[in-house]
């Protein structure tokens, strides 16, 4: 009896040690956080101060993610844009960046070097005019999210996104 005991004790105690695992595959489940996405086009302008607001409803414990559609991709905000020295006498650049409260995220351009208004046509139809944003808020998680959330196809993938539901607004100002 006395060499059964610690092999049952052993057996016991091993249960326990492995049926209590931490490691969690699936994504975060928060219930109070439901991920949603808005798209905000508009252009930027000296009459709008280069920034443009979206009111949305966001949470303390959501996540805001900013996209710039950029051709068939998508950038993750803040972005640098340095314009083409060749054309220019000095080195232009300016920041697409974003900021928030519980009720708003306003999207607007930063430390720019130069005067905007001063862009080219065709500069302007490419960086201020008609731009397209993407407002993604998903749950905070209490860990370390596996999603890169600089990757929009990981974050839309991760989440279970489905981007025919994406809310849109167009900006008039």
């Amino acid at each position: 009896m006395k060499k059964i005991l610690p092999i049952l004790l052993l057996a016991f105690v091993s249960l326990f040690i492995f049926s209590c695992d931490n490691n969690d595959n699936n994504p975060v489940q928060d219930n109070d956080t439901y991920s949603q996405m808005r798209d905000i086009t508009g252009s930027f302008n000296n009459g709008n101060s280069y920034a443009f607001t979206q009111g949305i409803n966001i949470q303390g414990t959501d996540v805001v993610l900013v996209y710039r559609k950029a051709g068939n991709a998508w950038q993750q905000l803040p972005y640098t844009w340095y314009l083409d020295a060749a054309t220019s006498t000095s080195a232009r650049k300016f920041d697409y960046n974003f900021v928030f409260d519980s009720q708003n995220v306003q999207i607007r351009i930063d430390n720019a070097n130069f005067n905007l208004s001063t862009m080219s046509s065709t500069e302007a139809a490419s960086y201020l005019n008609n731009q397209t944003f993407r407002i993604v808020l998903v749950p905070a998680s209490s860990g370390k999210a596996s999603v890169d959330y600089s990757d929009y196809n990981a974050v839309v993938k991760y989440y279970n996104l489905d981007e025919s539901k994406v809310i849109k607004t167009t900006v008039t100002k």
